[in-house]
């Protein structure tokens, strides 16, 4: 058309396009909604104005959007309400903060994570804000009070250790022994639910069952804990939640006209609305739990009933509950609705809600207690002077907060920590860096002295049953357990146990080489007798006649032979390994300054234990297959008990080596050495010396075969 050529149409499309760009490009400047005032200093909160928060399916592809919420909650909006009231009082007071305004930032964490750290981000984006939230006035969790994990965290709500301890007394006092809980996922509920369970057991109470409520519980999970409630015989039940995620629940078993029980409810939902809420009178007549002390906070019902509607930027909660409360709309929207256009003139004094009732406000008041707290912070820190509030100590607006082992820190006010230089490690007081005492488990401390005395017991009792064998080697049970392969396992006990002693001592290049080798090998040996022993019984006894076929093809020479063959790649593994990557003593800052050796290939120690583990596995098939075999003198039986205590040290071994910091890891290795060494001696000789020296009359071939009776 004439009109749109004479203004150049390719121009006019062009312009259009940019104009689509601009309004496209300020959503990306939408953040959550907030109720907030300029100031000098911004104070951040966060409040569950809506209880019900949607699950989105984000697909990683594209900017998440902001999480849509639901349920107004008119008493959030009153604590949200009670903050801005408390800054504006802080404003008027010449005495605080004088020549300084707050200012607030206020979000809706709807009762959810992902919605919540939404707010957190959108509010660090503001500079010079100091955080309040949730945390400070309603985070009552055990799990919040380690200062080493939360150092800044601090709040005006007690610990619910105190709510469990009375909670407890309360349910025991009545004499209610057999409860139920209830719980949902958040940590408020996990910490208070276990915190109850543990002191109402030792009381002397039982928990009959326990629920627990989803973040976005479907129909038929609430119909499944509604039927779980009606069932149980235990008609207590404890509840850790807030009052947004029991509502579907409630409306459930109030649906079903459920009555009968006797709720205990945590201090979270005990003076919530749900309560005053006429279909649930049946169902929660007679609720029991303890809340906070309700206070009158004097100008905050006047502050309340003066709150107005408004278009201006901020004010959309304002808005939102102004429409919740009047049941109409500020601007018409849609035809079709059915509600009223609000004035913005109704008068607040003529309803009745929790927003009004501030007779006896308890979390309002926390809210209160906490932007006060953080006022007087600021005070004091605005009017520090580290000259003079003590010449020489902190600031007086700063904790000190120890620096960690092997940190000083030397400075007054500084927020970091200086490691010490090597070989040194800092004072107790973490001030200065102090030379390290190198440590190292040594022959002269009390742990050296007791592994090494029972190293030498070890020793002893190994030679003591050496020389027994060797005076009785002409005997029935000497010869029938292979005189020669019981003095090399003898031999072989020996040296694992005189190997531990290598373990012990400030590290060497030699002892570092040695030790791991030492243990891997002289185990093998063992093993490998046992194993030879093991298939020596199984042919003896499984044979018809003893002294011929399988005995014959696995003669001395074979044994022999099997000995060393599966000796062999154990040593070739060590010798691979200390020639490839050998183990060297090094200094160890991390734990004082321990001297320690120093594994550079960690898989070579690995594959050391997983043979001898192997050859401990077939150790243990062959005698477990020959477990009932004549119990007159049965070695396999003696093999398997002897086994599985190898077993068992060894597996708890490995998670206690890793774990155990410093020279403790070495003595855990000792102490493995010597347990499954004595194991191995205790089960396989002591039954044998027993009938040697006390039941001579048993040492005879026939007590061999059973058949001496």
């Amino acid at each position: 058309t004439p009109i749109v050529r004479a203004n150049n149409s390719e121009l006019s499309f062009l312009l259009l396009f940019s104009l689509t760009l601009c309004f496209l490009c300020s959503l990306t400047f939408i953040g959550p909604l907030a109720l907030q005032m300029d100031g000098d200093v911004v104070i951040g909160g966060f409040f569950p104005l809506h209880y019900l928060a949607s699950e989105l399916q984000h697909s990683y592809q594209s900017k998440p959007q902001v999480t849509p919420c639901s349920g107004f909650d008119h008493r959030a909006f009153r604590w949200m309400m009670t903050m801005a009231f408390a800054v504006e009082e802080i404003n008027n007071k010449s005495s605080l903060l004088p020549g300084v305004k707050l200012g607030y930032r206020i979000l809706d964490s709807c009762d959810n994570v992902h919605s919540s750290l939404q707010a957190l981000f959108s509010l660090v984006t503001f500079s010079e804000s100091a955080a309040g939230g949730e945390q400070i006035y309603f985070a009552t969790c055990t799990c919040l009070n380690d200062k080493h994990v939360y150092p800044s965290f601090l709040r005006t709500v007690p610990s619910d250790l105190f709510q469990v301890a009375g909670l407890v007394q309360l349910v025991t006092f009545l004499g209610w022994q057999w409860v139920g809980t209830i719980g949902t996922t958040d940590d408020y509920s996990q910490y208070g639910i276990q915190e109850f369970s543990s002191h109402f057991r030792h009381s002397g109470g039982c928990v009959a069952f326990h629920l627990t409520i989803p973040k976005s519980p479907t129909a038929a999970e609430i119909q499944d804990m509604a039927d779980m409630l009606q069932i149980s015989i235990a008609d207590v039940v404890v509840v850790f939640a807030a009052e947004g995620q029991l509502l579907d629940l409630f409306l459930e078993l109030s649906r079903r006209n459920v009555t009968g029980i006797q709720w205990v409810a945590s201090e979270a939902w005990v003076t919530a609305g749900l309560l005053t809420f006429p279909e649930f009178h049946g169902l929660l007549e007679g609720t029991l739990g303890f809340s906070f002390p309700g206070v009158n906070i004097p100008g905050l019902k006047e502050f309340l009933l003066n709150v107005r509607p408004s278009p201006e930027p901020g004010m959309e909660f304002i808005n939102m509950f102004w429409e919740e409360q009047f049941g109409c709309q500020l601007h018409e929207r849609i035809k079709a609705d059915p509600k009223p256009v609000c004035t913005g003139s109704e008068d607040l004094s003529l309803t009745s809600s929790s927003y009004t009732d501030v007779s006896r406000v308890r979390i309002s008041y926390n809210v209160y207690k906490a932007v006060f707290a953080i006022a007087h912070a600021l005070h004091n820190l605005l009017n520090c002077d580290s000259a003079g509030i003590n010449e020489g100590k902190p600031p007086c607006c700063f904790d000190c907060l120890p620096c960690a082992d092997g940190e000083i820190s030397n400075q007054t006010g500084s927020t970091e920590c200086t490691k010490c230089p090597e070989s040194y490690w800092s004072d107790k007081d973490k001030v200065k860096c102090i030379a390290g005492v190198e440590e190292f488990l040594s022959f002269s401390e009390t742990m050296g002295i007791v592994l090494v005395l029972l190293t030498l017991l070890g020793v002893v009792l190994t030679a003591i049953t050496t020389v027994i064998f060797h005076r009785f080697r002409t005997t029935p049970i000497v010869k029938a357990n292979n005189s020669e392969i019981s003095f090399l396992l003898l031999l072989s006990l020996k040296l694992c146990f005189l190997c531990s002693l290598v373990f012990i001592g400030q590290p060497s290049v030699w002892t570092c080489m040695l030790r791991q080798a030492a243990f891997g090998i002289s185990f093998v040996i063992c093993l490998s007798c046992l194993l030879v022993k093991t298939v020596v019984v199984l042919l003896a006894f499984r044979a018809n006649i003893p002294s011929s076929g399988g005995l014959k093809l696995f003669g001395p020479t074979q044994q022999r032979t099997m000995i060393i063959c599966t000796t062999t790649p154990q040593i070739c593994l060590c010798v691979g390994w200390l020639l490839g990557a050998p183990p060297f003593p090094i200094k160890n800052p991390t734990y004082q300054i321990v001297l320690e050796c120093k594994e550079p290939w960690p898989l070579g120690f690995y594959l050391l234990l997983s043979y001898i583990g192997l050859l401990a596995f077939v150790c243990l098939l062959l005698a477990f297959l020959g477990r009932k075999l004549p119990d007159t003198f049965n070695e396999a039986k003696l093999i398997t008990f002897s086994m599985l205590i190898f077993w068992a040290v060894w597996i708890c071994f490995i998670p206690a080596y890793v774990s155990s910091p410093g020279k403790f890891s070495v003595a855990v290795e000792i102490f493995a050495i010597l347990a499954s060494s004595f194991g191995l001696l205790l089960c396989i000789f002591v039954p044998k010396c027993y009938i040697i020296l006390l039941h001579p009359e048993r040492n005879i071939r026939k007590g061999m075969t059973g058949k001496y009776r």
